[in-house]
């Protein structure tokens, strides 16, 4: 995706993650996030928000840590993610197409990759926020969610961090049925290698619309909102081991 469209995403997905966080209340239970309340959820995303927004605004070329999360709630606290999650937009609303800082998965450009992080960062987290508040989460853009997968598979499970590991070779496909796009994934004892092809048998496929097997594989809806063909436990595997956390 354009970069220009990630921040038209992240716009979008932060002003709906504020508005479910504030019909929840801060105090709700978030079922995505066990022992998380809503409270937490916007706490740990404002703060993201106002870290990668240091990166781009200060052209910060080397790691620094987040500021650390506020210690605000209730009504001050949706405001102050709203506060953040402006600056975040304004920062890359206004770089310059050339800026260089501090990344940490592949990406054409710096301004790209936080455009992309951000937007799906959000993205997550607002599924999170719709949970707390009537457990149903909201649609996402196809298009959108086939490149937050892109993401997922490419740049995070790419890195040695990934523990989605199998002691022998075993290969899960995931197909998105209504934008045509098919990843295959071959797991062994290294990190997973993605792929965009549709070649070759697969021991499990996960199939389903863009936005469902996007919000699956980032453990926010159950398998069983795609349809699961082939070695369910491979499937269990991906759900087991997948998790990405903040460190």
């Amino acid at each position: 995706m354009e970069t220009a469209e990630l921040i038209k995403s992240l716009v979008r997905e932060g002003q709906l993650l504020a508005g479910a966080a504030q019909a929840a209340g801060t105090a709700a239970a978030v079922p995505t996030c066990p022992g998380w309340t809503v409270r937490d959820l916007l706490r740990h995303t404002g703060m993201v928000h106002r870290w990668a927004t240091a990166f781009v605004a200060e052209g910060l070329t080397e790691f620094r840590p987040g500021d650390g999360e506020p210690d605000l709630d209730g009504e001050a606290l949706v405001e102050w993610f709203r506060e953040g999650h402006g600056l975040l937009v304004a920062a890359l609303s206004e770089a310059a197409d050339d800026l260089e800082c501090w990344t940490f998965l592949p990406a054409p450009s710096p301004l790209a990759f936080w455009a992309r992080r951000q937007a799906h960062e959000t993205a997550v987290h607002r599924a999170d926020a719709e949970w707390a508040r009537d457990g149903k989460p909201g649609p996402v853009a196809a298009g959108f969610a086939a490149d937050g997968i892109d993401e997922l598979l490419g740049g995070f499970h790419a890195r040695s961090h990934s523990r989605v590991r199998s002691e022998e070779p075993r290969v899960l496909r995931l197909r998105a049925v209504d934008t045509g796009d098919v990843w295959t994934v071959r797991l062994s004892a290294e990190p997973p290698r993605a792929e965009r092809t549709d070649d070759g048998p697969a021991d499990c496929e996960l199939s389903g619309p863009a936005d469902q097997l996007y919000l699956t594989l980032w453990n926010r809806l159950p398998l069983t909102a795609v349809s699961v063909t082939g070695d369910a436990g491979l499937a269990e595997l991906w759900r087991e081991r997948s998790a990405i956390t903040w460190s």
